[in-house]
């Protein structure tokens, strides 16, 4: 009788532990590279908020910036490891999985992010995040950041003006490419990098939304900026892919939600925190201004870039880009 009893007792304690574990939150790691401040930053807070409010008790996001977990050359490796659960890199970061995901580092391509945004919401847009599922990622969300503009110690008015100079690029062939077509010479740095790289002389300027760059402080190393315009710099927000369609359908749905949510909150702020960044920028760096026609020469001078890439890209998907724009 004795034994029934232990037995009995030990049953009860090993259902007791089950269930207590059984009620433990999944634990999601966000991890990016930038400052809270930005619009990245803020979409992944409010995606915790959203997440653990409409999940209460089921997950807990926990979110890392500026690289504190990961910098931008690992956090690949480490979403592929289960380290990580999403990640929001540049959307530079992914022509190694897949190359038509190049159509949004050509320069000139999109008019404005209104162009962006209609060809994001587009099928060959929505087709793209599921592109390199079969690889083990699975996009489920674009946030915007905002438009490139050029930086450097020196006016940058013409395309011959950027001749010589070394500037920093994000690890895509395409951007790249872009720089040497104008006779200047890309360095591939990692983002954290770039400041100490700029006020080091090691590259001479660099490309980058206006939030981006008054976030890092690149204009107390840099003394003027462009508003070129010339490039988009977005994110997509990806996930392991063998993780998520493991989830139970409750969790995946309201994960789903908070990332929508998310998304919305993003593209929101980024317009706002761009525009004020510039202004903050202009207190201290000179921006100048393209007059359509010096647009136009900078937009000539790279266009062989879009005839370079459109093999890799598909003429498809670059024309869709285009039908975007209204070209």
């Amino acid at each position: 009788m004795r034994k029934i009893v232990l037995a009995a007792a030990a049953a009860a304690t090993l259902g007791f532990v089950g269930s207590a574990a059984a009620q433990q939150p999944i634990i999601i790691k966000f991890s990016h590279v930038v400052a809270e401040v930005t619009p990245k930053g803020q979409a992944a807070l409010k995606f915790k908020e959203e997440a653990e409010k409409l999940l209460p008790g089921k997950v807990k996001v926990e979110v890392y910036p500026n690289s504190q977990l990961f910098g931008d050359g690992k956090e690949m490796e480490a979403l592929a490891l289960g380290d990580v659960q999403f990640i929001a890199p540049s959307l530079s970061k992914f022509d190694k999985f897949t190359k038509q995901i190049q159509v949004f580092d050509l320069p000139f391509l999109f008019d404005d992010m209104k162009a962006v945004d209609k060809f994001q919401s587009s099928p060959v847009g929505k087709k793209l995040l599921t592109s390199m599922e079969s690889k083990g990622y699975l996009g489920v969300a674009y946030w915007h950041n905002g438009l490139k503009q050029l930086s450097a110690n020196k006016p940058l008015i013409v395309p011959e003006d950027a001749k010589g100079l070394k500037f920093r690029v994000q690890a895509s062939d395409v951007l790249a490419a872009q720089f040497q077509q104008l006779g200047a010479n890309p360095q591939k740095l990692a983002f954290s990098e770039v400041y100490q790289a700029l006020q080091l002389g090691t590259v001479d300027g660099q490309e980058n939304t206006w939030s981006n760059a008054y976030s890092q402080k690149f204009h107390e190393v840099q003394k003027e900026f462009t508003e070129s315009n010339h490039g988009v710099i977005d994110y997509m927000v990806v996930t392991n892919a063998k993780w998520w369609n493991g989830l139970p359908a409750d969790i995946k749905a309201g994960l789903q939600k908070a990332m929508d949510a998310a998304t919305e909150k993003n593209n929101e702020v980024a317009e706002k925190l761009n525009a004020d960044a510039k202004a903050k920028i202009g207190t201290t760096s000179k921006i100048n201004q393209l007059t359509p026609e010096q647009r136009a020469k900078w937009k000539k001078a790279m266009e062989p870039v879009w005839a370079k890439f459109e093999g890799a890209i598909g003429k498809d998907v670059i024309d869709a880009a285009l039908k975007s724009s209204g070209s």
